[in-house]
């Protein structure tokens, strides 16, 4: 839609992913924040806002769909409605926006429209669509051949059928006088302005220069004014004198504000209704960096840097709540799961920050006296031979099967699996099932304790120096486990190194050399052969972790280590919980 509205000169190469331009975005191949941009169409002005489809980053997604009137539901040909679609729908469903369906990759071998559309019909009437959702308008085509079409059959020159049904089926802004309303649900930084504070104007019309109340959340009204308006135009913005109801615009010179805030008229303000959003279920430990290389890699160590960091990401990052502990250098930060989690420790650590996070952690709710836990549906897809693994594997963890359909050579599985269930899930299940099984999962409810689930049985080798590791020492005690670091890598003590074979964690020195003397043996000076370590990603560290440690992430390692580095001071540790 974006190349074909001439956004771009003809000499400009824009590349791929236009939208999704965030480094994090682009390596993990998915939607992370919302953004909005314009596209006009014979005269139509059309705004655009791509929200992430994965229920872990669900707060950018109650942010910004109520500046939307309608919504395009884009489904691949082939694969077909998938976990995370659902999510997204459901959410402009209770909104009560009219969908357009979009079937995309109908170039595709093997593709299946028809199946497809009927599959999003039933997915609609389960999160309980109106009669007039339901009738909805069906679009085909390939974007990446560029063309869209009402009959998957007949190919068009272009996508101007799309454009069309945008315009005829999606309400435009209906005249709203009256006082003006404005609800902000986005926000951006300038280092020459300041805070910029971006929504959509509900009612009336804003002016730049016009004076205007602020009213919070809590109901508190604060006076201030307008100094510029801009409203968004192609990828970037404009600067314009008014704007009316229907408008997505920029304000500038509005101080103080949060989302969810209102902008209303200075003498008589009428707040419009605060964004709801969905509760966290997961929580994690933040503390500084107090390990023995605290300091050598990032530039913000500080409890200070971290906490005006965290409060930072408070602003814009609503599915997120930051707790004090009894100390003031750690924080309890709860938020959707791993992942919504993880994104803000990896967007830290490419900032400069260092810092150590532990086990990520369940909240759990009480009600009428009874303990009550997050659960999530959880989809497993996966060849048909290795579906018994997978389903030994998940009701170890409490899960409940609910469906088993076969597709092709593959298998679907459903489960309901408590969150706490989930947590290391997918590293055991990639190496149970060879690495074909391809797992989506969100939460759904609050439903009754299920009770103690067993976690990782195997120990951790844990160093019992500080020194450089000599591949002479790993390849004594390889048949002790599998590693996780590189010979000639720095180590300290009580750094996790290594996964144990056995159960309990095992200390061992791996900074022992061999010492040189002039006598030789025939055979003494054989090369070692080590099997290549076990290298983490942030998500894998903090989902293999025990609770008796933290990952430590810095700008450029992530290490495993004990909270408690010294052996004897763990063991006087375990004697007094028994």
């Amino acid at each position: 839609m974006i190349m074909d509205s001439n956004i771009f000169r003809n000499n400009q190469n824009p590349g791929e992913l236009i939208l999704d331009n965030n480094d994090q975005e682009r390596e993990r191949g998915i939607t992370i924040l919302a953004k909005n941009v314009s596209v006009v169409y014979n005269g139509t002005k059309i705004n655009i806002i791509d929200t992430p489809g994965h229920a872990d980053f669900g707060g950018e997604v109650e942010r910004v769909l109520n500046m939307a009137d309608g919504v395009l539901l884009l489904v691949d040909a082939f694969e077909g409605t998938m976990p995370q679609t659902r999510f997204v729908l459901q959410k402009a469903i209770q909104l009560g926006l009219k969908p357009i369906v979009v079937i995309n990759k109908v170039d595709k071998p093997n593709c299946r429209p028809d199946v497809v559309h009927e599959q999003v019909f039933e997915l609609m009437y389960s999160l309980d669509a109106t009669e007039e959702q339901l009738d909805f308008p069906t679009i085909y085509g390939s974007a990446k051949q560029n063309w869209m079409s009402y009959d998957w059959k007949i190919r068009t020159e272009n996508i101007t059928e799309l454009f069309d049904a945008i315009v005829e089926h999606i309400p435009a802004p209906t005249e709203n006088p009256g006082t003006p309303q404005m609800l902000v649900t986005s926000l951006d930084y300038s280092q020459y302005v300041g805070r910029i504070a971006i929504g959509r104007i509900h009612r009336g019309e804003l002016k730049e220069g016009m004076n205007v109340s602020l009213v919070k959340r809590d109901g508190t009204i604060s006076r201030t004014k307008i100094k510029e308006l801009h409203v968004f135009t192609g990828l970037g913005r404009e600067k314009v004198l008014s704007a009316s109801n229907g408008d997505i615009c920029a304000l500038v010179g509005i101080d103080g504000f949060e989302i969810g805030d209102s902008i209303c008229d200075y003498e008589n303000p009428e707040p419009l209704e605060p964004i709801s959003i969905d509760e966290p279920t997961m929580s994690m430990l933040f503390t500084i960096n107090n390990s023995p290389f605290y300091g050598k890699e990032g530039k913000f160590v500080t409890s200070r840097h971290i906490h005006d960091r965290l409060m930072r990401e408070l602003e814009k990052n609503l599915a997120l709540h930051v707790e004090t502990t009894d100390s003031a250098d750690a924080w309890n930060v709860h938020g959707r799961g791993v992942l919504h989690l993880s994104v803000l420790i990896e967007t830290m650590r490419r900032e400069g920050y260092e810092l150590q996070v532990g086990q990520p952690q369940v909240l759990f709710k009480e009600i009428a006296g009874e303990k009550y836990e997050p659960i999530e549906l959880l989809h497993i897809d996966l060849p048909e031979e290795l579906s018994g693994t997978a389903i030994d594997l998940v009701t170890r963890r409490k899960g409940e099967m609910l469906n088993m359909e076969k597709k092709g050579d593959r298998i679907n599985l459903e489960f309901h699996i408590p969150s706490r269930g989930i947590i290391g899930l997918r590293t055991t299940m990639m190496t149970s099932t060879q690495g074909e099984a391809v797992m989506a999962h969100r939460f759904i409810k609050y439903d009754k304790f299920r009770g103690p689930i067993e976690t990782r049985l195997n120990g951790s080798l844990v160093a019992l120096e500080t020194g450089t590791a000599f591949a002479y020492a790993l390849n004594k005690l390889q048949d002790r486990g599998k590693y996780f670091i590189d010979p000639q890598e720095e180590i300290y003590e009580g750094q996790v190194v290594g996964e144990s074979s056995r159960e309990g964690d095992l200390a061992m020195n791996l900074t022992k050399s061999k010492k040189l003397t002039n006598m030789r043996a025939s055979g003494s000076d054989d090369k070692v052969r080590l099997a290549p370590p076990i290298k983490f990603s942030l998500e894998e560290a903090l989902e293999y972790i025990q609770k008796d440690e933290y990952v430590e992430v810095t700008p450029k390692s992530i290490r495993l280590r004990k909270i408690m580095l010294n052996e004897n001071d763990r063991k006087r540790a375990s004697k007094k919980v028994v």
